[in-house]
């Protein structure tokens, strides 16, 4: 690896991109039974997640889309994390790729004024949520989600963070 990857907000022109890393870790990596027309937002990022207040990010190796994560601002100065996910030859701590998305969310949730970020995840995806510990999520009870979080029908694992007004 030459460079490193750039974070940067990504759009609709990345939807193809996004499907094309996404879709083959969910599916053929973790066997988790996912398909496209479960997951509509890949194919409008403007609209699910731009427009919401919350944001798309994704990690940028030359031409490839190499990680991303996204948010939903959800109302009740909360967000729902979503769609994070890097491909397999650039995860752990040395590129750090996943640790800078989810910073870039953070820094985001902050200017925007969320103050709760919940997530659901995959009890398969056992280093993801490792990730999430160490980054001070606490594992939470389905029960103990807000209302108005949207869960996705794979998920059976549950995460709260809240954020301090330091950043």
């Amino acid at each position: 690896m030459s460079t490193a990857p750039i974070i940067r907000m990504i759009d609709n022109r990345f939807s193809q991109r996004a499907i094309e890393l996404i879709l083959p870790i969910q599916q053929q990596e973790f066997n988790i039974p996912v398909t496209l027309e479960d997951q509509p937002d890949l194919l409008d990022i403007d609209t699910c997640y731009h427009r919401t207040g919350g944001g798309f990010w994704g990690a940028i190796q030359g031409e490839a889309l190499v990680g991303t994560i996204a948010l939903i601002a959800i109302g009740h100065q909360a967000g729902a994390i979503r769609k994070m996910f890097v491909k397999k030859e650039f995860r752990g701590k040395e590129p750090g790729i996943a640790q800078h998305l989810l910073e870039c969310l953070i820094a985001h949730s902050r200017q925007q004024g969320i103050q709760d970020l919940y997530l659901g995840t995959v009890n398969k995806l056992e280093a993801a949520m490792r990730f999430y510990e160490r980054n001070h999520f606490k594992r939470i009870p389905k029960t103990d989600l807000p209302s108005y979080f949207p869960v996705m029908p794979a998920d059976n694992v549950f995460y709260h963070l809240h954020l301090d007004n330091e950043g």
